[in-house]
């Protein structure tokens, strides 16, 4: 099992990143936190989980343990797979995913794309158990990116949203609505999250 994967930085977006080890690259796709917490390294050391299936191994990075082990709970929660646990963990914090399931929020679960009821029920249901109170997350540091100029920062946040599932319309049309309430000035990952959160 590889459990971690120390190495240049190649290519950064925000759903996935390609880490060069002795000239091997590997994909490795991440959540938006991660993202933010890496974007501006050139070397980096990511925690990971290889998820096998039949047809495919895939690898999924975490820049912090909370992080990894929150993903690897939503996963063992039956009909929740590695890519909607990574669109959860992209849609809300660590802490605030804690939060959500300590305090029986199943609103703010029900809220990211490709939730539905009976999953943001269940996570809560059988995750509240295995995250003790008290124990506190690491807490992530809310994005606060670099200014892009708008055109750039609409096409990324386009690529990101369409590669984790939305349609090009609907993803235009949450990206055109957040940039006219919040302006220019908002980070990628700010713009992502609220787009992710706003379906």
């Amino acid at each position: 099992m590889i459990d971690y994967l120390k190495g240049k930085l190649v290519t950064k977006d925000p759903t996935y990143v390609i880490i060069d080890i002795n000239g091997i690259g590997y994909h490795v796709k991440i959540s938006l936190n991660t993202y933010s917490k890496v974007k501006d390294e050139e070397h980096i050391m990511l925690l990971t989980h290889l998820h096998i299936k039949e047809d495919s191994h895939t690898l999924y990075g975490f820049r912090e343990e909370q992080e990894k082990q929150l993903f690897l709970l939503l996963i063992s929660i039956s009909g929740v797979g590695p890519n909607t646990g990574l669109m959860v963990l992209s849609s809300l914090s660590s802490e605030e995913l804690e939060s959500a399931i300590l305090n029986d929020d199943h609103q703010s679960i029900q809220r990211v794309k490709g939730i539905g009821a009976k999953t943001a029920q269940r996570i809560v249901l059988e995750l509240k158990d295995k995250i003790k109170k008290g124990d506190g997350g690491i807490g992530l540091a809310t994005a606060g990116g670099f200014i892009q100029s708008s055109h750039k920062l609409k096409e990324e946040a386009l690529q990101a949203l369409m590669t984790l599932g939305f349609t090009k319309a609907a993803a235009q049309k949450n990206i055109d609505t957040i940039l006219k309430k919040s302006g220019p000035e908002i980070s990628l990952e700010e713009l992502i999250k609220a787009s992710l959160r706003s379906t």
